[in-house]
């Protein structure tokens, strides 16, 4: 079978730093949506927006048949909670974020006249000394953005319920791995782009219509993929996400699996998962010679594939995660040749998918 080539070229990877350093907080995804969105224009027929802000490209729309691709947009992120009279400011979760990395962080306070800049501020290691209780917690942590009042904090146009985002932007490490925050799924999203610019540089006719999706606010609960598989009522749904990479220090493989960045995406049996759609796309991937991981998930997935497998009485779904280290820290570092073959997994596995696809397992 002829090798697929140019899976990420040069213009893609300037897309991926643009897009890896635009800030697509849960709930306030639209800049990076704008980003993502302008890429793939030229790839595909149309695009729609849903209310939430979920933006989907769609090659012919006409067909009754209709193939989703998936990724979500949304990262990680803080509210600001509480503003102290002398000028600090606490905060909560905006989806999973981890409060044992904020202290030290630089961040971006968004507000309505733009980004302010503060930072998780934390006492020296001179003054914690034999006091275990100073330990960072959601309750403990703190913005220090340069005020001595509430006033001059409110005067920048902070308030509580300013969204938070860390400054740290994409990087490659030793020619080997992307690094950078919220590639948990930007990254994604980058994936089923470039498996809209293949289908397109290469001419290909789908016998269905494909809808790639880049969906809003998994990080809170799959709401995004909860509402656009409603809309669009999608007979096949194709989910990437992250999963994690767990051949680094202080991780069990007894308790979460044996898997390595650059040994291939990982595809998984679950409840949720459709098994003859996971069947065909790991016949595909053996054919191609794609390597892969197996990964066992208990009920759920837990992620967005479980939001469409569950949609309108039952939609064919599968999973293909792209190994992820560090998850939800601002350095998630993932192997460029996993990137590659999660592309070519989903771009070969589209071309068996046939017009009215029959995945019953008996009639």
């Amino acid at each position: 079978m002829a090798k697929l080539k140019n899976v990420v070229n040069k213009q893609a990877l300037t897309f991926l730093e643009k897009y890896i350093n635009t800030a697509s907080p849960t709930g306030y995804e639209w800049t990076g949506q704008k980003v993502w969105l302008d890429y793939i224009k030229p790839y595909i027929d149309t695009y729609k927006v849903d209310n939430y802000g979920t933006v989907y490209g769609i090659i012919n729309e006409e067909a009754e048949y209709k193939v989703v691709i998936e990724a979500h947009a949304d990262e990680i992120s803080w509210y600001v909670h509480h503003i102290t009279d002398d000028g600090f400011l606490y905060v909560i979760r905006n989806g999973g974020s981890d409060h044992i990395i904020a202290p030290s962080k630089r961040v971006n306070i968004h507000t309505k006249k733009g980004f302010v800049k503060a930072v998780f501020g934390w006492p020296a290691i001179h003054l914690r000394k034999g006091d275990d209780k100073q330990n960072p917690q959601p309750t403990n942590i703190f913005l220090d953005c340069g005020c001595t009042s509430k006033e001059e904090v409110e005067a920048l146009g902070i308030h509580p319920g300013c969204v938070i985002t860390y400054e740290d932007e994409f990087m490659m490490l030793n020619d080997r791995y992307y690094v950078g925050r919220a590639l948990d799924n930007r990254m994604g999203g980058f994936m089923i782009a470039q498996v809209a610019r293949l289908l397109k540089q290469n001419k290909v006719k789908l016998p269905f219509g494909l809808y790639i999706v880049n969906s809003v606010q998994e990080e809170v609960g799959l709401r995004g993929a909860q509402m656009i598989t409603q809309t669009i009522k999608p007979d096949v749904a194709i989910v990437t996400d992250v999963a994690h990479d767990t051949n680094t220090p202080l991780i069990s493989k007894l308790k979460n699996g044996d898997f390595k960045a650059g040994k291939g995406p990982l595809l998984t049996y679950a409840p949720a998962v459709h098994n003859k759609l996971l069947g065909l796309i790991i016949d595909t991937a053996e054919k191609n010679k794609i390597p892969f991981q197996r990964e066992a998930a208990s009920r759920s997935t837990g992620t967005d594939t479980d939001a469409f497998a569950y949609s309108n009485g039952g939609v064919v779904s599968a999973l293909i995660s792209l190994p992820l280290r560090y998850m939800h820290t601002t350095v998630e570092m993932t192997h460029k040749d996993d990137v590659a073959n999660v592309i070519r997994l989903i771009y070969q596995t589209l071309l068996k998918i046939e017009n009215n696809h029959d995945f019953k397992y008996f009639k």
